[in-house]
Parts: structure tokens; C-alpha cells; sequence
């Protein structure tokens, strides 16, 4: 009896739910879960989740005191918002929880690291162990460079937004865990820019992450391969054998789903046989790649800019989610 895509993909890939969504996890039951400002955004304004909105509220009002406004609590609770959810994802998936330093601090390397070491301590606290938590970073220049700091301080790192290969170069140097290619959001640029479809192999995105699975294995480097950013699930199954990939809910139904032979096509064996050239990568080498690749310059940029703005947006709704709250909740006396 042939078995499902998903079946054959956990056979040579750790697959990772990428979703802020608990009853998603529970469904597919992922080895890993990764969230990001988009998805807790999202998850926060579901119903089933309104009870740990506001426990991580109420807890921010006693830290700040009642004398702090109401985007200062909402500050403080959307940093423990992240970890509330990440403990809880802990109770479901067995392996690692990805948690999002705030990305208007990606080109601000110590309090990149000083949000770091607060997310960390919050799970430290939780009785969590640090082999279960990656701290998720942008690929900037700056945020590899904190990333080095704090994989040797022993704080696991996912750099994510990561579309060229000086940026997984520099974080590989830089001896963190794991990286985050995001495939499909390559495909949209190159399909805006050349007006062309993109299947399979042929895939911009797939491309990307087999140039740098490949680069990582040919030279022995520790740091993980994590796909991400999904348009399809042939895209996925053109990178069966990457060390991971973070899937959404909606595509590890279909993969579910879909009945077919599934062979690899990552090979850490095969790809130590390429003739591969190995990259120096210096701050200078990595601002000139960078400005020359378009597209990677790009969707940095873009991906930036739009996780700060949801992180703007689940403020304000925290802001007036709190307000609701305080208008039910007659004052103590």
C-alpha cells in the first residue's frame, strides 16, 4: 500500500510546523514549531487563544504597575506573548520552538542580544530546557554577529529572512544552529520580475536551498537547512532530504493527502562529491553580495518591514484588548 507524501518526507527530513496555531500541532503532531510576528498576530485573534492573551495581559499590568499606559503593557506582553505560546507548543512537538526577536531590532546587534537573553530567561524560568529553543533573528549583517555571540553563550539560533548565499555563508561562519531559506518568497520576486512561472526543479526558491544544503554539506559546516515559506507542495517535495523544513498547516494536509513515490533529492553523501568553490565572507564581501542580488536584497527589506508592521498591529490589538479587559475588571480597593 503506497504511503502518503508526508509519511515518505519524515523519512529523511525533521518536518516543522510553521504556525502559531496549537490545534494545527496537535493535528500533524511536527518534530519542530517555528512562529513568527504574522503568525502569532493571527493566532492571538482566535477565540481558543483569548484565555492566553489575556493571562499574558494581566501579567504585564503587574510588571509595568498601573501608572504605565496602555502601549507600554502592550509592549511587554506581545515579548511574552511569543514564549507563552512557545511553552505551550513545548507540551505538544518533542523537539525545538522557534521564538522571534523583535525585527525593528535587526540592525541593532546588542539589543538584539539583550531581547535575546529576556526571551531565553523567560524559558530558563519555565523549567526549558535551551536544547528546545532556537531564537529566531533576521540574516542581517548585525544579526548574524549577535547570533555568533549568543551560540557561544550556548543560546540556540535560527536566522531567518534568508534568501542569498552570503547570508548563509556568514551565519554558517558565524557557527549558528540552524538557517531559514524562505523558498517561496524568492519564487514571488522572480516571478514578478521575469513575468514567468516556476515548476519543480526549476523552482528559483528550490534552487536557493539545495545551493546552500549542498554548500553546507560539501564543507562539513554544523548549521541545519530549515526550507521555509511554502507556495506548494512541489516545491517541498523537490527538497525531500533537507535536514528540515517548516511547513503550513494547510500544506501538510495536502501533503497528507497525496499519495506517490517520494525520493530524495538532498544528500548530504552526494553533495560532498561537488565541485564546489568555498566563499570568504567578510562584512565588506557581505554588503557588496547583498547589494548585488537583487532579489536577496529585497525580500530582506521587505521581510523586515513586514514583520515589524505586524508587530505594530498585535500592539495596538493587545492595546485594546487590555482596555477591554479593564473596563470588565472593576479596580481593586
Amino acid at each position: 500500500m503506497p504511503q502518503n507524501l508526508l509519511e515518505q518526507l519524515r523519512k529523511y527530513t525533521v518536518v516543522v510546523a510553521d504556525t502559531g496555531d496549537i490545534e494545527a500541532m496537535e493535528q500533524f503532531k511536527p518534530t519542530d514549531a517555528t512562529t513568527n510576528p504574522s503568525l502569532i498576530t493571527a493566532a492571538a485573534q482566535m477565540p481558543q487563544y483569548q484565555p492566553i492573551v489575556d493571562e499574558v495581559l494581566k501579567q504585564a499590568r503587574d510588571e509595568k504597575g498601573e501608572s504605565a499606559t496602555d502601549t507600554d503593557v502592550a509592549n511587554l506582553a506581545f515579548q511574552r506573548l511569543a514564549v507563552s505560546f512557545g511553552k505551550r507548543i513545548l507540551k505538544i512537538v518533542p523537539g525545538r520552538v522557534s521564538t522571534e526577536v523583535d525585527a525593528r531590532l535587526s540592525y541593532d546587534t546588542d539589543k538584539t542580544i539583550e531581547q535575546a537573553h529576556a526571551i531565553i530567561k523567560q524559558y530558563d524560568e519555565a523549567g526549558i530546557g535551551r536544547d528546545h529553543v532556537l531564537i529566531k533573528i533576521a540574516s542581517t549583517w548585525e544579526g548574524i554577529r549577535a547570533a555568533e555571540v549568543l551560540e557561544k553563550e550556548g543560546i540556540h539560533c535560527n536566522l531567518t529572512l534568508l534568501f542569498g548565499i552570503h547570508q548563509a555563508v556568514a551565519c554558517a561562519d558565524a557557527g549558528v544552529t540552524l538557517v531559514s531559506p524562505f523558498v517561496g518568497r524568492i519564487l514571488d520576486w522572480y516571478k514578478k520580475d521575469t513575468g514567468k512561472d516556476y515548476q519543480g526543479a526549476d523552482d528559483p526558491g528550490v534552487q536557493s536551498v539545495t545551493k546552500i544544503y549542498n554548500y553546507y554539506k560539501k564543507f562539513g559546516y554544523k548549521t541545519q537547512v530549515m526550507g521555509a515559506s511554502f507556495r506548494n507542495i512541489g516545491e517541498i517535495t523537490e527538497l525531500a532530504g533537507s535536514d528540515l523544513l517548516t511547513i503550513s498547516p494547510k500544506l501538510l494536509e495536502e501533503l497528507e493527502k497525496t499519495e506517490a513515490d517520494l525520493p530524495r533529492k538532498l544528500d548530504p553523501e552526494a553533495a560532498k562529491k561537488l565541485d564546489i568553490e568555498k566563499i570568504h565572507i567578510d562584512k565588506e564581501t557581505f554588503e557588496k553580495m547583498h547589494a548585488e542580488d537583487r532579489m536577496a536584497h529585497d525580500k530582506l527589506k521587505e521581510g523586515i518591514e513586514g514583520f515589524s508592521a505586524a508587530l505594530v498591529n498585535l500592539e495596538k490589538l493587545l492595546a485594546d484588548r487590555l482596555a477591554k479587559l479593564e473596563q470588565r475588571e472593576p479596580a481593586s480597593v
